[in-house]
């Protein structure tokens, strides 16, 4: 199956490799308790291999395309560092989150 979109033939499994959505990150307030990467259902995050400022390993979203923005990392976040949000929903949400302090979690 093909569907067309801004005038190329896109196949149904290149657009399902995209993912459904992302997470937000605070990682100077994370604890590094892993409950966010335990919990994902789509097992797309894990830890970076960088510290934050309290020496802790926070989490970073290694596989995009897998994400669907379910938000369980954020329901199980003890102290509210990240949470998800579905594609669809991202932009009128963005600039709240911004101006809150999160961070986009990208790949590391």
């Amino acid at each position: 199956m093909v569907s067309w979109k801004g005038g190329f033939g896109v196949s149904a499994a290149e657009e399902i490799k995209r993912g459904k959505g992302t997470v937000f990150l605070r990682p100077e307030i994370c604890k590094g308790c892993s409950f966010c990467i335990d919990f994902c259902p789509t097992h797309c995050l894990e830890f970076s291999r960088d510290f934050n400022k309290k020496g802790y390993h926070y989490p970073v979203l290694l596989r995009p395309e897998d994400c669907t923005g379910c938000d369980l990392c954020g329901l199980y976040c003890p102290d509210f560092a990240i949470f998800g949000v579905r594609y669809k929903d991202l932009e009128k949400r963005r600039q709240a989150l911004l101006a809150a302090g999160f961070e986009d979690v990208q790949q590391g």
